[in-house]
């Protein structure tokens, strides 16, 4: 699996941890340093079967500096796309990458079900 995260954010930090306590077998990949591309971004979100909004990091200062709460509405999924893969800080994270499997943010219970 691949755990997308931002080490100093305490979900990410939270979530790291959870998968080390599991057993899970992952590797780690720092969001900034290396954002996803738009075509990572369009494949884990067919996988995801969620909404694109979900992708982006709604509560962080990017995310409201840009006002996209009321530009999101107005981009095509393919600019949304774009968009995203220009600054990791505004994907959502935790993001949890398996083979058949995309999860943005971190709900245990969501995570407990894929890494059985």
């Amino acid at each position: 699996m691949l755990f997308i995260e931002y080490p100093k954010c305490s979900t990410c930090q939270r979530a790291g941890k959870w998968l080390e306590e599991h057993r899970a077998v992952f590797e780690r990949r720092h969001i900034v340093e290396k954002n996803p591309t738009k075509e990572e971004l369009k494949q884990w979100h067919q996988m995801s079967g969620l909404p694109l909004k979900r992708f982006f990091n709604t509560s962080g200062m990017k995310y409201k500096e840009l006002k996209l709460k009321d530009r999101l509405p107005q981009l095509s999924e393919e600019e949304q796309y774009e968009l995203l893969a220009t600054d990791g800080m505004l994907v959502k994270r935790p993001l949890l990458i398996g083979e058949d499997f995309a999860i943005p943010g971190f709900k245990e219970k969501e995570w407990e079900e894929k890494i059985k």
